[in-house]
């Protein structure tokens, strides 16, 4: 295994509060994914991207294995978590190459 150089990273206390998101809209390109984090609230017809996030396609890909691991972990001890379809159904959007997560 290589020696890999200690990376300190910094964790303010504004981003450590964290941002509430209920919807992920992804679109890519050649050369990146773009992740919207997007928080809609129930009966409000206008909805913020509240972040976004790019990657390249190398990260986005170790940030979907990080998420299965860690999704597998969790339903380990938690059990399965389920995904209630009618939620996404109630937001009829075509977003041409971008998915709704």
């Amino acid at each position: 295994m290589e020696n890999q150089a200690e990376i300190n990273i910094e964790l303010t206390e504004e981003v450590a509060q964290g941002t509430y998101s209920n919807l992920a809209i992804i679109a890519h390109s050649s050369s990146e994914f773009v992740v919207d984090f997007v928080r809609v609230m129930p009966g409000v017809p206008k909805a913020k991207v509240q972040n976004r996030i790019i990657l390249t396609p190398e990260h986005a890909k170790r940030l979907l294995h990080a998420l299965q691991d860690n999704i597998s972990k969790y339903e380990s001890i938690h059990g399965t978590i389920k995904i209630d379809d009618r939620h996404g159904s109630m937001m009829p959007m075509n977003f041409g190459s971008k998915r709704q997560a």
